[in-house]
């Protein structure tokens, strides 16, 4: 006879110990992906007007990026790397000068996107878990994810893995789409138009995303 509240196999206390408060990042901490993406496309001597063809993205938002106003939805920021010729961890987490990393975790870094093009809407904020590694082709995230009405999708070089901490997380794959549980996990090319977001409140996912 089955009992009404059985426990989850799942530590709970465990995840929640892992992943912490993920806080509101300070203005600074915003405004240091559009600085580095502006540096490095100066250092390359490509104009926005260029970087726009390079990528297809407007020059207003291009230029609404570099200025701190819009977040780039980590998509938008790997096509961007690729565009410039430089390491997607350059831009959203800055250069690494060490061959390891061991991230405490009142070290993780905090950064917030937005896949608003307005910025208007924070769809989910996540913390870096290495990003001192120099020379490195994988980012490791702990993602708080948030509701997303909309129906955009994302495509980008790359393979993710997604792992769910807690929440339920609705997945969107080329046509097919999944709720994530808790302990569920998706591995998948980044190629293929997908689109991660929380089903409901908020969701924490840990996230391993590879440049290819």
């Amino acid at each position: 006879m089955e009992t009404k509240n059985k426990k989850s196999h799942i530590d709970v206390d465990f995840f929640e110990d892992l992943t912490g408060d993920i806080s509101k990042p300070d203005k600074q901490s915003l405004e240091d992906t559009g600085s580095r993406i502006q540096a490095i496309r100066e250092e390359k001597k490509i104009s926005i007007d260029e970087l726009s063809k390079l990528t297809g993205f407007d020059v207003e938002f291009l230029s609404k990026i570099e200025k701190g106003k819009v977040q780039p939805q980590l998509g938008t920021a790997i096509k961007l790397s690729k565009a410039l010729d430089s390491a997607f961890g350059r831009l959203v987490s800055g250069v690494g000068d060490r061959l390891y990393s061991v991230t405490r975790k009142n070290e993780q870094k905090i950064v917030a996107r937005s896949t608003s093009k307005k910025g208007q809407k924070e769809l989910y904020t996540y913390k870096s878990l290495a990003p001192e590694v120099k020379g490195r082709h994988m980012e490791t995230l702990i993602v708080r994810l948030e509701e997303n009405p909309e129906d955009d999708m994302s495509v980008h070089e790359g393979e993710e893995f997604i792992y769910v901490l807690d929440g339920v997380v609705n997945v969107k794959i080329g046509d097919d789409r999944f709720d994530l549980k808790q302990g569920d996990s998706i591995y998948y090319l980044s190629t293929t138009p997908h689109q991660i977001v929380s089903k409901k409140g908020k969701s924490t996912i840990l996230a391993v995303l590879y440049e290819g």
